[in-house]
């Protein structure tokens, strides 16, 4: 077994709290903390330029705007551009002439707007679509605009008064899905039948859009895929008139489909767009074209059905078509892409172990090369990653112990920060200790967690034992909105947590061996992580504890439940799966049910297994349950039994619903009001 410290992040947090301790963090510390994302960067890399998300304290009100830095600047501070009050602009980009697009709702709807963010004044308005845009990326040659947004089928332009609603007309207000209509609902939202995120090219002129023309010509399918793809999933060529776009076929077949496609499209002709990875009936994605033109890099996976499969890198030959896997050898899952600028290399991003680093893959070897940092640790959560002239590396960084700020890194490695965005408030809170350690797990193979707590802690205190959902995901050394493990430890607990079997950043065969035993070695892991975390920390109280986990982590609460009854004193279980014949038909990507647990419901020869509604009467720990209802991932009538059953059989429990969210909880009053409920319900159950 072996201890590591998280010293950067440690480190971090100390030298950011003055004095050594101030007070702890509060549920409203989390939900106020400034949000920095989508950095871009000019073309001469001087100029830097990102979002950021403020909240008002007393009504948690947020408004998104945008910053500028100015690298060549001694000690330069960000100075707000384009900012538009009681509006919010996002997804900054430079054009080549210099300008600043960007969106904003500055005239109503979401619309492409620009500014010289060197000279500022007042922004002008380059789209005027009757749809909103949902994003765009203007063509290398800066003389067109690839946008994309939610546009029936039926509409030549971007956006129109679509005459087929999707329903047969009726006295009523029922939504008529016909046989076949693939997706009904998705993720938090009922499906409009007919309308699509659909990408569109336009002309600039002098900084005007015209001349929609759709990309996506006879194809239906969501660009960016839905619920979650972004700018990431669509590109310009170097040529400025070829685009690259990944969808997947919107049929009845959708909902168990991964089949997401790479298509290339010529601006300027008249052919339908070219299905690039065909042949390849799993997931196809993130698209990254070579400063030259003559490669296409993105991610594929290899099995159908699986959206947990490893991503590996590959490389087409644009000119021939031929196709090689770059980083087939390496053990780890492609999250991001980006061409050095020689295009000798291209710069990756994967979960390893508990982080989050960037890699260095040559392009004639497919040989992977961590990057290092000359002047301080270059571990955590990193993204965003956008290569600058010289070799110079524009990222974000984030860790367990410290929210999202930008970073440069030389091409020797040496490190500048560019944003302190959060300095004066991290300054108020208590800093933390985070310790990451190993043990053997289930099957004797390696498994790693992390312990974070209140610096300087003395004695034992309790714990709060961190599951995470997925379950093929991580609760690594990176800083989350919602479940925080800095926050967990802020009233005197131990927040501990354990990347069981099945998580991301070990090896493909680490997180394929969670499939079909969902509950078996990822409950044998966390069983042996919680004892090892008490023995190798002697201030973790792990006879005190109280399990919290949601999605996955919210079924494993369902599981202990009947398969761990005397482990903990009190559970909390968000939007958890309690039946798993229900879920396997109410939820809407059935793919990943099916693959996880061996097909349709009728199909599985072992469905019942794993399935924590048949353990119910051995539940006796009091448990807190909190659901969405427009969660549709798991639907919240899981919930709701789940509470039937701690009522039916006189164990102590509590619901919490929230009406205004899906299965994650964003809205920062609401955020507020989970932990203030979470933290009642530990600190009634456990024993400071």
């Amino acid at each position: 077994m072996r201890n590591h410290i998280l010293t950067s992040a440690v480190a971090l947090a100390a030298a950011l709290s003055t004095p050594a301790f101030a007070r702890p963090m509060t549920e409203v510390d989390l939900a106020t903390l400034k949000r920095v994302a989508a950095p871009t960067a000019s073309p001469d890399g001087r100029w830097v330029v990102f979002q950021m998300t403020e909240t008002e304290a007393a009504t948690y009100k947020r408004a998104t705007g945008l910053w500028l830095v100015d690298r060549n600047a001694k000690d330069a501070a960000p100075v707000r551009v384009a900012d538009t009050a009681e509006k919010n602009e996002t997804a900054p980009a430079f054009h080549p002439d210099g300008s600043l697009y960007f969106l904003s709702n500055a005239s109503g709807k979401s619309q492409v707007w620009r500014v010289d963010p060197k000279v500022g004044g007042a922004a002008a308005q380059v789209t005027d679509t009757v749809a909103d845009v949902s994003g765009f990326k203007i063509s290398p040659d800066g003389q067109r605009l690839l946008a994309w947004g939610d546009v029936p089928r039926e509409c030549t332009d971007f956006g129109c008064d679509a005459k087929d609603k999707g329903a047969l007309p009726g006295p009523g207000t029922g939504r008529l899905y016909k046989d076949g209509a693939g997706f009904v609902r998705h993720w938090d939202s009922w499906e409009t039948p007919g309308t699509y995120s659909r990408p569109f090219v336009f002309n600039l002129d002098d900084g005007k859009a015209s001349a929609a023309r759709a990309v996506d010509s006879g194809l239906v399918g969501d660009s960016p895929s839905k619920p979650f793809g972004g700018g990431e999933e669509l590109a310009w060529g170097a040529d400025s008139r070829t685009v690259f776009f990944t969808l997947r076929k919107a049929d009845k077949d959708e909902p168990t489909s991964t089949n997401l496609d790479i298509y290339s499209w010529l601006v300027d002709s008249r052919m339908m767009p070219q299905n690039l990875t065909a042949d390849n009936k799993a997931t196809d994605t993130l698209p990254t074209p070579s400063p030259d033109g003559k490669w296409l890099g993105y991610a594929a996976m290899a099995r159908p059905g699986y959206e947990a499969d490893r991503q590996v890198l590959m490389l087409r030959d644009m000119s021939t078509g031929e196709t090689r896997k770059l980083t087939d050898a390496w053990d780890r899952s492609v999250g991001s892409i980006a061409w050095a600028a020689d295009g000798k290399s291209l710069y990756v991003t994967a979960q390893d172990v508990l982080d989050h680093p960037v890699f260095r893959v040559d392009v004639k070897t497919g040989k992977v090369t961590k990057l290092k940092a000359t002047t301080e640790a270059f571990e955590g959560n990193i993204g965003d990653v956008t290569p600058l002239p010289g070799g110079a590396l524009l990222y974000s960084r984030n860790s367990v112990a410290v929210p999202t700020d930008l970073f440069v890194r030389d091409g020797k490695g040496k490190i500048t920060r560019l944003t302190d965005v959060n300095r004066a408030q991290l300054a108020e809170i208590d800093p933390v200790d985070a310790k990451r350690f190993s043990f053997k797990g289930a099957s004797g193979d390696t498994v790693w967690g992390q312990i974070v707590k209140p610096a300087d802690t003395k004695g034992k205190i309790p714990v709060a034992f961190l599951v995470h959902g997925g379950p093929q995901s991580s609760f690594g050394n990176s800083w989350s909105t919602r479940w925080n493990p800095r926050l967990f430890s802020a009233p005197g607990y131990a927040a501990v947590s354990v990347d069981f079997h099945g998580s991301t950043g070990y090896g493909q065969a680490f997180t394929d061996s969670i499939n079909q035993d969902w509950g078996g070695k990822p409950l044998e892991d966390l069983k042996l992580g919680l004892a090892a975390a008490g023995a190798q920390d002697a201030n973790a109280d792990t006879a005190n504890a109280c399990a919290l986990g949601g999605s996955y982590g919210g079924y494993m609460m369902n599981w202990i439940a009947g398969k761990w009854p005397d482990g903990f004193k009190c559970l909390v279980n968000h939007a958890g799966v309690f039946d798993l014949r229900a879920m396997a038909f109410e939820t809407e990507e059935t793919w990943f049910d099916e693959f996880d647990h061996g097909g349709p419901w009728w199909q599985r020869t072992e469905g019942e297994k794993w399935n924590p509604v048949n353990h119910v009467t051995k539940w006796k720990t009091p448990m807190l349950v909190i659901h969405g209802e427009k969660d549709f991932r798991i639907p919240y009538s899981q919930s709701l039994a789940a509470f039937h059953a701690l009522q039916r059989q006189g164990v102590e429990g509590e619901l919490l619903v929230f009406p205004d969210e899906n299965h994650w909880i964003l809205k920062g009053q609401n955020s507020v009001q989970w932990y203030q409920t979470v933290f009642g319900w530990m600190g009634k159950h456990l024993k400071k």
